[in-house]
């Protein structure tokens, strides 16, 4: 009877249908469109790390709405046509939305052409103001601060502690630098030229001999204060050339983006008492209580052995900050997820920053910096200790008001609202 009960079972099983396995959700691809080569490469490569990480860890949780992200990405080498030909590339790909940049240009470009294909673009760096202003869009959001922002936080920290100085600027002949420049001569009061004056180096191909002039001019002023509108490789050539002159010790230097990834080139040796402003570096989360900021600065640093920069901090909220959008909005559709960003208030890796609905700017604190003496910088076990924070402004102070963003999308001949 037991023999028989055996082949019973046994034979009952063998004529069930087999159970389908359960198909795997199908991956949603999200692009980044960053500069491997180039003058900003360093920053691309932060950008991507963070990317990383990000998607690796959403999809540990369970992915966005039970599917997996997948992150394409191609190099823009900080260049406009290559961004667009990118977007292009990564929407036939199938992806839903796109990020990166370093360049405001690039940005820009990238922008447009997302919006071509009805998909949102992220910059997460780009500053100059152009970006969420004459030419913001709805498929367009910026999580870096702009040059306004900038200005009015360096304003405040030079004023004070500055003041009635005579001012040289060395500016990147491109909107960035204008922008920045332009932002940072009215809130310091030196919009006279003649009395601060300044000059502009070619962008993006400055040769050393246009630097050296430059810097040449402003060794033979009587200016106080020599702020450097520049970024990337080209700030690092500035700089070192100003050490070569002796101008770091004779002058106030004053860098209006000041980041971690482009001081490591230069030197901290070289940059001591350098000024400059940062929407995040790793001293933000101890300092505001973030407890997703600490976290993120842990793992970042078991996976690359490394502190992360604000480039990677950009980029890192942006994925986190889309895939909430899509799990409140329930859709992966454009506009749903752009209805759900804008004006959402959150706090990922700082304190509160908030996406704005009228010209998607994302406002939150901007950070004045100065350059720790070299015995700082390596006294602390990661020997990445850079930065002092020495003044700070919160974001609705920083950022442009309404008004101001009207009247510039009026002179450019823009709608009233993002179209």
């Amino acid at each position: 009877m037991k023999h028989l009960l055996t082949v019973l079972a046994l034979w009952t099983f063998a004529i069930l249908p087999p159970v389908a396995a359960a198909e795997p959700a199908e991956p949603v691809v999200i692009g980044l469109s960053y500069p491997r080569t180039g003058h900003y490469k360093e920053e691309g490569l932060a950008q991507m790390r963070a990317a990383l990480l990000a998607v690796e860890q959403i999809n540990a949780r369970g992915g966005v709405l039970g599917r997996p992200l997948a992150l394409t990405h191609r190099d823009s080498a900080a260049r406009p046509e290559k961004a667009r030909a990118n977007i292009d590339s990564m929407a036939a790909e199938g992806a839903t939305m796109f990020f990166g940049s370093v360049s405001s240009a690039e940005a820009i470009a990238a922008g447009e052409q997302a919006k071509q294909h009805d998909r949102l673009y992220f910059a997460t760096i780009g500053y100059s103001n152009d970006v969420t202003t004459e030419k913001g869009h709805r498929h367009i959001f910026r999580e870096s601060t702009s040059a306004t922002m900038t200005g009015r936080a360096l304003g405040q920290y030079l004023t004070r502690h500055f003041p009635d100085k005579k001012y040289f600027y060395i500016t990147a002949d491109y909107n960035w630098g204008h922008t920045s420049e332009s932002s940072l001569r009215e809130h310091t009061d030196t919009l006279d030229s003649n009395v601060h004056p300044g000059v502009t180096v070619p962008f993006p191909n400055a040769r050393r001999v246009d630097h050296v002039s430059a810097l040449e001019q402003a060794a033979a002023s009587d200016a106080d204060v020599l702020v450097l509108v520049l970024y990337g490789n080209e700030l690092v050539r500035a700089m070192r050339i100003a050490d070569s002159m002796g101008l770091n010790r004779s002058k106030q230097i004053v860098v209006p983006n000041l980041t971690q990834t482009v001081l490591e080139q230069i030197g901290p040796s070289i940059s001591v008492g350098t000024i400059g402003a940062e929407h995040w570096l790793w001293r933000v989360p101890e300092q505001e209580n973030s407890q997703a900021g600490r976290d993120f600065i842990e793992h970042y640093k078991k996976k690359y052995e490394h502190y992360p920069s604000s480039a990677s901090a950009s980029a890192y909220t942006v994925i986190y900050q889309w895939a909430d959008a899509v799990e409140r909005s329930r859709s992966f559709a454009t506009g749903a997820v752009q209805k759900a960003l804008e004006n959402h208030s959150y706090s990922l890796l700082k304190g509160p920053s908030q996406w704005r609905s009228f010209d998607h700017q994302n406002v939150q604190t901007v950070y004045v910096i100065k350059v720790n003496d070299l015995a700082t910088v390596i006294g602390h076990p990661s020997r990445q200790d850079y930065f002092e924070i020495v003044h700070q402004l919160n974001g609705e102070q920083a950022a442009i008001g309404h008004e101001q963003w009207l009247a510039a999308r009026k002179a450019a001949g823009q709608a009233e609202t993002l179209q």
